[in-house]
């Protein structure tokens, strides 16, 4: 206690000193810090300055430039689709106004009253719409379809039934054109669209529909020429983020696909802005989103942010590697100057590896003023430190060792159930065949798995399966000798090794095990709940000779319990191997 003082006291001296040094380093009183100093702000500063400003406008001016061009190809992008819907509509009101569609349909109609068949007017009618299939291959499949949803005539086509919704007859009897959803032509190995128009009498009658499928091969062309890079794309996506094709691909995997909700909330909310999102192969892009007029559709157009911003990559790269050689040329001069002062510091150097050898007996007289002189006040001021802290560091070091210990088990324990893990299970397992085969002695072990844990999980939710789980493992804990090894393997799943214990010991514990979890109350939400475990036990050395072995042989056991039923212990039968499918 009479040190107490006399440590303030040596406290308060460092104190003032440093009050007296620092200042010194702010008036730069030594050449050292003039130099630095100077050195840093004439180089350093104003290079950093300039290069990061002219980072920043460069990038601005190619996202300006970037946006520009995307923004500017996704609106050709839709306007060209817009072009192509209506001469696509266009073609099919021309062949549903045709007088040989209008004329046999009315014949076939009438026919048809009299519970007759035109057979003249069915062939002329499919004729003509092979004929227009053969001249527009943009069509997969033409489709007459007559009043009561009645298919009176159709081209030969590949695709299946039209892909239109259930009432599109009653939208098109009331004069509006139906348009379907893109879909995927596994037949033809295309994506498409159908559409519906009505067929109509030259008096203005509605006598039935004219149904087509279009492909998108005319589309994927469309796209095709709007991409002016090998990193780039266009993509034509419904309002909802679903992407039916782009320039680049066109497959059922890809109509499977869709823009993440954010990106496209990102885009939809400002069509003009550039927006950066990962792409499809989860590389970063840069794109922009435009509606397509008359279409629930928008176009997407995008570009790899890497290929997009090479040019500021490469002025980054520019800028860093002039700023490093300041900093390289900025070190050499320093190392320089530091030469200068490194002799004043070699009887400090020489006390400072001597207590790192520790040996705490150095002394050192006064280094006088200036940065030296601080130094070495502030050392024989740590040297005092660590000689009284040595008993502290002893004390630290006991608790570093608790601590270690601690750790250790944490490593080997699962921190829900408080059992041994599975990595501990295996190692002691391990350890006990060779035991066991040096000893000729047997041991058993267990293979516990909770029943319908799953559907629990479902019912009650996770954190009611976890209370299960711990409950179970106290099941366990009271079961079990302090020389068995109870684990959590996985899951739902537990093990116990048996040391010194044979089969029918083993059953008997494992019986107990089942009991004890059986007979334990559970209650979730105000209703008890009954939880059985299926038990499978197997031996060494009758049921295998190494570890893998035997956990497969009580595995086996354990889900020959679930098919008998569930809740009961099972033992393991020598040459029931094979594949096991696991029950919930």
């Amino acid at each position: 206690m009479t040190d107490v003082p006399r440590r303030r006291e040596r406290l308060s001296r460092i104190s003032a000193v440093v009050q007296r040094r620092v200042p010194n380093v702010f008036r730069m009183d030594s050449i050292k810090s003039q130099i630095v100093v100077f050195a840093l702000l004439a180089a350093l500063i104003p290079s950093i300055a300039m290069a990061w400003v002219s980072y920043v406008q460069n990038r601005g001016a190619l996202t300006d430039k970037i946006n520009e061009q995307l923004h500017s190809i996704s609106t050709q992008t839709a306007r060209e689709m817009e072009i192509w819907l209506k001469e696509s509509l266009y073609d099919v009101r021309v062949f549903a106004s045709s007088f040989v569609v209008t004329e046999n349909v009315e014949r076939i109609r009438q026919a048809a009253t009299r519970e007759t068949t035109d057979t003249e007017a069915l062939t002329r009618l499919t004729d003509y719409l092979h004929s227009v299939r053969e001249r527009f291959t943009d069509y997969d499949e033409l489709f007459v379809v007559a009043r009561g949803a009645s298919v009176v005539a159709s081209g030969p086509g590949e695709t299946g039934p039209i892909q239109l919704k259930a009432d599109w007859l009653d939208d098109v009897e009331a004069g509006r054109i139906v348009l379907g959803e893109p879909y995927w032509s596994e037949s033809l190995g295309r994506a498409g669209m159908a559409l519906g128009i009505p067929v109509t009498s030259p008096d203005g009658r509605f006598l039935g529909a004219l149904a087509a499928s279009v492909n998108f091969s005319t589309v994927q062309t469309i796209l095709r020429s709007f991409v002016r890079s090998e990193h780039g794309d266009v993509y034509l996506t419904t309002n909802d983020g679903r992407i039916i094709l782009s320039a680049q691909e066109s497959s059922a995997g890809l109509m499977a696909e869709r823009l993440d909700s954010a990106t496209r909330s990102a885009m939809q909310a400002d069509t003009a802005e550039l927006v950066s999102y990962p792409g499809r192969a989860g590389e970063q892009v840069v794109g922009t989103w435009a509606p397509i007029p008359g279409l629930p559709w928008a176009t997407v157009a995008e570009l790899q942010a890497a290929d997009a911003f090479k040019p500021i990559a490469r002025l980054r790269n520019v800028t860093l590697a002039i700023v490093f050689g300041l900093v390289l040329t900025i070190g050499l001069i320093a190392y320089r100057l530091g030469l200068l002062i490194t002799r004043p510091l070699d009887r400090l150097t020489t006390a400072a590896g001597t207590v790192a050898k520790g040996d705490l007996s150095v002394s050192l007289s006064d280094a006088g003023s200036g940065e030296v002189g601080y130094l070495t006040d502030v050392f024989v001021y740590m040297v005092q430190r660590l000689r009284e802290g040595r008993d502290e560091l002893s004390e630290a070091h006991d608790e570093l060792k608790k601590t270690n210990e601690e750790l250790e088990r944490l490593s080997i324990t699962d921190s829900l159930t408080g059992l041994y893990n599975r990595r501990y299970l295996m190692r002691t397992l391990e350890a006990e065949v060779r035991r066991a085969g040096r000893t000729k002695h047997a041991f058993a072990v267990l293979m516990t798995d909770v029943d319908h844990f799953k559907s629990f999980n479902d019912t009650y939710g996770h954190q009611a399966g976890d209370e299960v789980l711990a409950r179970v493992a106290g099941v366990l804990q009271a079961t079990v000798r302090e020389v068995d090894c109870a684990a959590r393997y996985g899951g739902e799943e537990f093990s116990v090794m048996l040391p010194e214990t044979g089969l029918q010991g083993a059953t008997e514990v494992a019986e107990r095990v089942r009991v004890g979890v059986a007979e334990e109350p559970f209650v979730f939400r105000g209703k008890t709940v009954r939880v059985t475990l299926s038990i499978g036990v197997s031996e060494f050395p009758t049921d295998g000779e190494t570890s893998e072995a035997l956990i497969e042989a009580a595995d086996r056991a354990l889900y020959q319990a679930k098919r008998k039923g569930r809740n009961r212990v099972v033992r393991a039968a020598r040459g029931r191997g094979g594949a096991k499918k696991k029950e919930a």
